[in-house]
């Protein structure tokens, strides 16, 4: 895609478009392939050889859309909105999007520091979890290496990927933690089908009796849940009553 400038430089990012979504999973597996990418540019630093940088946001953008335009091409104007953040986030969260940047109007580009001008808040996905397993802890770690979650399709219980972080997560939790685990320890995994690969030879498998509550990013293709991070355990669940929970699409 050709611009009109002799010479631009954009901030942007590299994503895999799904259906009008950025994909993370999608990205990592595209390897050397370019199908389907896209830059989505949400800033301009320098045109045709002026420096931009200092100049308001709201200024940047101006130019950044006169220079792409709104067509969808490879490189695509990202807009933004003039609106409260709590209400553009909720949006953004239920069409799926990881999450929104704040930006100050007023606020000149700076490159490769931190400030208060952008402000990063992500989407989170939050659900109860059954506890099917853990692995031993690897390094100066103590007592769990990760545990074992899944949900119940049916009477089947799915694996849904193993959760090795979290509030209050240290060595004393840790080992506190293998020690409740020991005690409902058995021989035969309750996953069904069980964790694939190395997973399944090295995981300690216990009674499915645990409910943990855990955040995460989000769910990929295959069924397994991104960045997850336990919140705690739930005493006022009962382990069969735990089911995958769905996103409904919603108009407003």
């Amino acid at each position: 895609m050709e611009l009109p400038a002799h010479a631009a430089v954009l901030d942007g990012e590299v994503v895999v478009d799904e259906r009008g979504r950025s994909s993370f999973q999608l990205l990592q597996q595209r390897g050397a392939s370019r199908r389907g990418l896209a830059f989505f540019a949400f800033d301009v630093m320098a045109l045709d050889g002026e420096d931009l940088k200092p100049l308001p946001l709201e200024e940047r953008k101006r130019r950044l859309e006169k220079l792409i335009g709104r067509r969808a091409g490879v490189i695509r104007y990202t807009p933004h909105f003039h609106a409260d953040g709590r209400t553009v986030l909720a949006h953004a969260c239920r069409l799926g999007a990881e999450g929104i940047v704040s930006k100050c109007r007023t606020a000149r580009y700076r490159a490769g520091s931190r400030s208060d001008d952008w402000q990063k808040t992500k989407c989170v996905r939050r659900q109860e979890f059954v506890v099917g397993g853990f692995t031993d802890p690897e390094g100066s770690r103590e007592g769990v290496g990760s545990i074992l979650v899944g949900y119940y399709e049916g009477r089947a219980l799915r694996f849904a990927g193993k959760v090795g972080t979290g509030r209050g997560w240290n060595d004393a939790f840790g080992r506190k933690l293998r020690g409740l685990l020991e005690s409902i320890e058995v021989d035969a995994t309750a996953f069904d089908p069980p964790p694939p690969g190395a997973l399944a030879k090295r995981a300690h498998w216990v009674e499915p009796r645990l409910v943990a509550e855990v955040q995460f990013a989000e769910w990929t293709s295959d069924g397994k849940i991104r960045h997850p991070s336990l919140q705690g355990f739930r005493t006022d669940r009962r382990p069969a009553d735990v089911r995958r929970e769905r996103e409904v699409d919603s108009a407003t």
